[in-house]
């Protein structure tokens, strides 16, 4: 009587529109799934939930960087635009190669690293928060539904 249910957005559903314009999805063409990392960026903390932020990463061709943005800005729901762009040890991640979630996505020569809000985020503030009983999913499989991304 006392469950809570949240439904949080997930970067996999930009993904077609990213390739529908034109950009490479490197963990699909390889693949895998997407990498994820816990980074040294601290989420606003509401008791008793704390969390880092976590990211996706994806590799991007430079050249395509603004076209990644304008298409993911368009999907406010599913984590909207990326929180960083370029260096990973911005943010804290000292190893591209070993993602904490996920697997390792291969970037190629001229790719910037692109990172977005993932939805990891929630399952470890849920887990902070002590409860008896948290119920969330594995990164990189969401909730699934019958409604189409175009929804």
């Amino acid at each position: 009587d006392d469950l809570v249910t949240f439904l949080i957005g997930c970067s996999f559903t930009f993904e077609k529109h990213l390739m529908d314009a034109g950009v490479p999805v490197r963990n699909i063409d390889q693949g895998k799934n997407v990498s994820m990392f816990i980074t040294n960026r601290q989420c606003v903390s509401v008791p008793p939930f704390s969390s880092p932020l976590v990211v996706s990463y994806r590799p991007v061709p430079e050249s395509l960087v603004p076209t990644a943005i304008h298409v993911t800005e368009q999907h406010g729901a599913a984590h909207g635009p990326p929180v960083h762009s370029g260096s990973p040890a911005e943010i804290g991640i000292q190893d591209i190669n070993k993602p904490d979630f996920g697997e390792a996505v291969e970037a190629k020569e001229g790719d910037v690293p692109m990172f977005w809000a993932c939805g990891v985020t929630s399952t470890m503030a849920a887990l902070s928060s002590g409860s008896e009983l948290v119920i969330t999913h594995c990164p990189g499989h969401m909730f699934v539904t019958d409604r189409k991304e175009s929804d």
